[in-house]
């Protein structure tokens, strides 16, 4: 996905990498050039990384302070400003054309059923927080991903949740209010299927977290995305493609109807 431009997503880890080689060629500490940069130590590490964009004089900065003699300002003109993280893009840019989203959440309401209100309370719970430009940006990209339910031809998007997604006040009580009220709403396109796993199942096929599964538009082909605190990657292999769909089809089975679902969602937002 090039989100506008024809700018390579891979540039955010080229540059993370060019600038811990300078950074480690300089005998400098993460924590020092964060100093030097107005950055933290850990924001300095996500960059590094490729999972944050250097903002303001931070790569100019950084190319003087390291010695780099140019070669950092010059790798970064290939950077994607895209207001999403680097390792996502790849993600985005199979969610964009895909025949079939399948996901499975745990713990939050997913991006794709967001609203901007709720989305907000989510980047910000991040640590190190975001800056407020940045988290408006990323915002922004969210709620553009939604143009997916309407896209042509029309893909199907499943959905199963877990009760408690549905049920945390991210951003407090209204916020999630208007936000499961959304979910109704998206829950009656035809293209759509919004699933329940209810609290009291004493089996559960989705022990091992959340993930989504991606059928291509001929559906020739299949992906799984996985995103955890310990990194994020896709299983393109059998027997992992087959055991993921077979897990998903089971909590597809072990979750309430689509219809007794809307009436769960209908029911704790007139709790709230």
């Amino acid at each position: 996905m090039n989100n506008g431009n024809n700018r390579s997503p891979g540039a955010a880890k080229a540059f993370g990498r060019l600038l811990r080689f300078y950074r480690e060629r300089a005998k400098v500490s993460q924590e020092a050039l964060g100093k030097a940069t107005g950055y933290s130590k850990s924001q300095v590490a996500m960059i590094e990384r490729g999972e944050r964009r250097p903002r303001g004089r931070f790569v100019e900065l950084s190319d003087e302070l390291l010695g780099a003699q140019g070669a950092l300002v010059e790798v970064a003109q290939e950077l994607t400003m895209s207001a999403v993280a680097a390792w996502f893009e790849d993600y985005l840019e199979e969610e964009a054309k895909a025949a079939g989203i399948h996901s499975y959440e745990n713990h939050l309401i997913p991006g794709l059923l967001q609203t901007p209100e709720y989305a907000r309370a989510v980047f910000r719970c991040a640590s190190p927080p975001w800056d407020d430009d940045e988290l408006e940006d990323m915002v922004a990209a969210r709620m553009s991903r939604h143009a997916v339910f309407h896209r042509k031809p029309l893909p199907l998007v499943r959905f199963v949740l877990e009760k408690v997604a549905l049920t945390r006040p991210l951003g407090g009580r209204k916020v999630l209010r208007d936000n499961l009220l959304h979910i109704l709403e998206v829950a009656r396109l035809r293209n759509v299927e919004i699933q329940v796993m209810p609290e009291d199942r004493e089996v559960h096929a989705g022990l091992s977290g959340p993930f989504i599964l991606l059928e291509t538009a001929k559906r020739s082909s299949q992906l799984v995305y996985v995103e955890g605190l310990s990194g994020r990657y896709f299983l393109s292999e059998q027997p992992d493609l087959g055991d993921a769909f077979a897990r998903y089809g089971t909590l597809r089975a072990q979750a309430l109807t689509p219809e007794d679902s809307s009436e769960l969602i209908e029911q704790v937002a007139r709790e709230l």
